[in-house]
């Protein structure tokens, strides 16, 4: 199988709407789409950050304010402290949940690019599809214009005496059914465009269908987002059966807090003088711990099963994707057969078109039988252009796992 360079499509230029040279495939779908996907990508960022600093321990403020009159005057008090409990050592389990953070990031904007490339295929693939049906559609009236010529001929036999009415009335049948399939692409036609208008900002009627080029097995699965999806959740499973090891082994915080208080015109009978004072203190050491818990093992043996299951996973993942790409390949090549068939059929018809306008001049054909067969020509060109995007929309199957980063 010829090997392929996977899409032109990640460059293109003029493959999109005239006079926007640097478009992007993004300007497949609307710009309505387009920020949401830039909001999943900014979400992604800040939720890393979040878990990736999640081990840095908060500081806690706290003020309290009373005011009392049990005796004869009123009494306040005020106090205030700042206290922090900092983790500094967890047997590996800080660094190893920053590394998890890291590929926790790198999963969730691969299920986000994933999640752009199936609705940047399904706009393509729709305008694709439109283009397929305004071919049939010009394939429909060259086949409405053969019943058509077909009916002018059986009525003329019949006018004629030279058939009977049942060949006549199948010729009317005929056109009916031609006519009525016509309907039904025009309806379907109009289905397309409505989904497509759903999703893109783009002119269906201006827009260039971009053209897919095929890419090797290699390449395929080397930049595969399906792929990368399962190699990252691989990685975050890893990291997080080391985070789990980590939280049950030794780890060391260490403590620190300032205190102060005050209280005025403090009173505790009523003979008793009031009296007022202030004070502050700090403390600061470690404090170790060891978390011992009936579940230690059982925890990280979970842990440990998501991990292999995430490695089976990606090599499940990747012998499908093998199968996809063969089934792929299979379906172009029989597309590919669909083609030289046609163009066979054009080879032929253009010279029995040539040898009927010949018969034509010297009289032996009709002017019917030049237009049938003009037609007929034009049908098997345009049965090949709709083979060529049949191929495209088999390849697209491909785009829409293949990224270059």
């Amino acid at each position: 199988m010829k090997a392929l360079s996977l899409f032109t499509l990640l460059c293109l230029t003029s493959s999109l709407v005239a006079n926007e040279s640097n478009a992007t495939l993004d300007s497949y779908i609307s710009k309505y789409k387009q920020a949401e996907f830039s909001y999943d990508y900014e979400k992604n960022e800040a939720e890393a950050s979040k878990l990736r600093d999640s081990w840095i321990a908060p500081v806690r403020l706290n003020y309290s304010y009373s005011k009392s009159n049990p005796y004869i005057g009123e009494q306040t008090s005020q106090s205030a402290s700042v206290r922090m409990e900092q983790p500094i050592f967890q047997s590996g389990g800080i660094y190893y949940g920053i590394k998890f953070a890291g590929a926790s990031k790198l999963l969730s904007d691969y299920t986000t690019d994933s999640a752009k490339r199936k609705l940047i295929k399904e706009s393509v693939s729709l305008l694709m599809q439109i283009k397929q049906y305004e071919l049939k559609e010009k394939k429909q009236k060259l086949q409405i214009d053969n019943a058509d010529i077909n009916l002018q001929l059986k009525k003329e036999q019949y006018l004629s005496g030279q058939l009977d009415s049942g060949f006549l009335d199948d010729a009317i049948i005929q056109k009916n059914v031609v006519i009525q399939s016509m309907y039904d692409i025009q309806t379907m036609k109009e289905k397309l465009i409505a989904q497509f208008e759903s999703l893109s900002d783009l002119d269906y009627k201006s827009v260039e269908v971009p053209h897919l080029e095929l890419i090797s097995q290699e390449e395929f699965l080397k930049h595969n987002i399906a792929l990368k999806v399962s190699e990252a959740n691989q990685e975050m499973n890893m990291y997080a059966k080391d985070v789990r090891v980590a939280a049950y082994l030794p780890n060391v915080n260490f403590t620190a807090s300032y205190n102060w208080n005050k209280k005025e015109n403090q009173q505790f009978s009523e003979v008793l003088p009031a009296s007022s004072e202030e004070n502050d203190y700090y403390s600061y050491g470690v404090a170790v711990s060891i978390p011992l818990d009936i579940n230690t093992f059982r925890d990280i043996e979970s842990a440990r099963v998501d991990y292999l299951k995430s490695k089976v996973l990606k090599e499940d993942k990747k012998r499908e994707l093998n199968a996809l790409f063969k089934q792929v390949m299979q379906n172009i090549a029989n597309y590919d057969k669909k083609i030289a068939l046609s163009r066979e059929n054009i080879a032929l018809y253009s010279k029995l078109l040539s040898d009927t306008k010949e018969l034509y001049s010297a009289g032996y054909k009709t002017e019917y039988d030049v237009k049938t067969l003009e037609n007929s020509l034009e049908i098997q060109n345009m049965d090949r252009e709709i083979f060529e995007i049949d191929k495209q929309l088999e390849l697209l199957t491909l785009y829409e796992m293949y990224i270059s980063r």
